[in-house]
């Protein structure tokens, strides 16, 4: 592949959106967060603490209590998480999604600083980070069976807020229907569309050429499979979550690299948001001036108020 589109910020956006298919993409999200604020890279040294099981709705108590970083057994396969901060009577825990081609490294500023307020956890889904490897495609159903196992061990019976970047949020707001009882809030930050296999083809034509035919294709293959976690992003219609709060942060501007079908791809996008409001009757989408597709690396302020307002709302409708 054109060794330009691999480095472009557009390459950036949909190898974030769809999963990282093109090599060196993971390096690009390195380099693109270090200036714009200090990541912490490591956690506190793991301090293993066994919180006493409760009688609660789930029966899995209130999680295992630990600070730092650990490896836990999840439907046979060994998934790295991160925890900081203590838990809060009543206000749920904030759960944070990394895009795809990230591990969980990459939302260690804004877990760092949400640890201040309360309880906070991030983990490397099958295929990324320090997880094992899938076994093979995985669909929302597989990934939804990996985040209920990391919710029980971790947070247990306790209400989840659930704030993810691009394919996180993805997976997130596909979560959140099916599992009402539980997730509580949720911050979606420029997450990959609803239907981005049939937005991409509609605002790219097969008829394109050069850099944007390849983009085209490429988005196509790792919706199909082709990325580090061999999951499926499949075009779906979004179902109601309830009447959860809901945050939608789009970017502001991403699509420049490709200026004969930049406008379009802007419009897939922004629709593509807008459907995310049939989430919850109470969800809201802003754009966060300033961003490209790393929000939460951009405007760390703009990830941070939106996950803190949530997180509020959610606590005080219980």
């Amino acid at each position: 592949m054109n060794r330009t589109l691999k480095t472009t910020a557009l390459a950036t956006t949909f190898c974030a959106v769809a999963g990282a298919a093109v090599a060196g993409y993971g390096q690009v999200a390195a380099q693109a967060q270090e200036p714009s604020w200090t990541v912490a890279r490591t956690q506190a040294q793991v301090q293993a603490q066994t919180a006493a099981a409760t009688s609660a709705r789930h029966g899995h108590g209130q999680g295992d209590a630990f600070t730092g970083t650990r490896k836990i057994r999840v439907d046979g396969h060994s998934v790295n998480v991160s925890c900081s901060g203590r838990t809060v009577a009543r206000k749920p825990v904030v759960v944070l999604m990394a895009g795809g081609g990230d591990g969980l490294e990459t939302m260690a500023g804004l877990q760092q600083t949400l640890s201040h307020q309360g309880r906070v956890c991030s983990y490397d889904r099958l295929g990324e980070g320090a997880s094992d490897q899938p076994n093979g495609i995985q669909t929302v159903d597989d990934s939804g069976r990996i985040l209920t196992g990391v919710l029980d061990r971790i947070v247990g019976d306790r209400p989840v807020v659930l704030a993810g970047h691009s394919l996180g949020g993805y997976i997130a707001a596909r979560y959140a229907p099916d599992h009402r009882d539980r997730v509580t809030g949720l911050v979606l930050m420029d997450a990959t569309i609803p239907a981005l296999t049939a937005g991409i083809r509609k605002a790219i034509p097969e008829s394109a050429t050069g850099m944007a035919a390849e983009l085209r294709d490429q988005t196509i293959a790792v919706n199909e499979g082709q990325n580090p976690e061999q999951f499926l992003i499949a075009d779906a219609p979004v179902r109601s979550a309830g009447r959860i709060p809901v945050r939608i942060i789009k970017h502001e501007s991403q699509f420049s690299e490709v200026p004969d079908y930049g406008p379009a791809l802007e419009r897939m996008w922004a629709e593509g948001q807008q459907e995310w409001r049939a989430l919850s009757a109470r969800s809201r989408v802003s754009t966060a001036a300033g961003s490209g597709h790393y929000i939460h690396v951009d405007r760390p302020d703009v990830a941070l108020k939106a996950i803190r307002q949530v997180t509020a709302q959610a606590t005080n409708h219980r």
